[in-house]
């Protein structure tokens, strides 16, 4: 990942405001909530609001993300919720997680370049335990039309960036697909996601 791409990121989170709010994402917090409490990866984690919700319920969380300002936001975060997440800075393939260490990733906006983001499905597929859970909410490549419209709403405008639901049958085929969908949704986050635009959502289990 190039200099710009984390220089962005790092002004983006610099900022005293939360750019895409304090508060978890809907989905994943109805989706967690129905889950029994146990190890959790976010990647992608930005400013913490999702790792330290969970940390709020009891998970253990663990959580990366390019950015070091999003980290250092993230680590305060959590002291301000009298919480402790385990969050590294750096792209996947110079981190250390153990294979099968998780019980649940959670993929939130993880919207990683074109040319690795299959790979880096495939790679936080090993570090989830059989039976362990994807939840996932990302810009689905219809979103295109939504975020040129609308700029508030968010989102990628490099459609390699967005999502379809055959690339994830194809990148996450050995799961137990729970529910995988594309559907419009309003969304009201922080500074950065208001709008209407188009998400895929997606629960699967991993079978092996």
């Amino acid at each position: 990942m190039n200099e710009f791409w984390i220089d962005q990121w790092n002004e983006r989170y610099r900022k005293n405001e939360f750019a895409y709010g304090e508060q978890p994402n809907d989905y994943f917090k109805e989706q967690l909530e129905k889950i029994p409490v146990g190890t959790i990866l976010f990647p992608a984690e930005g400013e913490g609001r999702n790792g330290v919700f969970a940390a709020r319920l009891g998970w253990i969380v663990s959580a990366f993300d390019i950015s070091v300002e999003g980290r250092n936001k993230a680590v305060r975060f959590a002291e301000a919720n009298k919480v402790l997440i385990e969050y590294q800075v750096g792209e996947l393939q110079t981190l250390h997680y153990d294979a099968e260490q998780f019980d649940v990733i959670a993929l939130i906006y993880a919207h990683f370049p074109g040319n690795i983001k299959s790979l880096y499905h495939k790679t936080l597929n090993k570090y989830l335990r059989k039976n362990g859970l994807i939840i996932f909410e990302a810009f689905s490549k219809r979103h295109i039309d939504y975020v040129n419209k609308d700029e508030k709403v968010g989102g990628p405008k490099d459609l390699a960036m967005l999502y379809s639901i055959e690339e994830l049958r194809s990148d996450f085929y050995n799961y137990e697909i729970i529910e995988l969908v594309e559907k419009e949704i309003e969304l009201s986050e922080g500074l950065f996601h208001n709008g209407k635009g188009s998400v895929i959502r997606f629960i699967g289990r991993k079978m092996h």
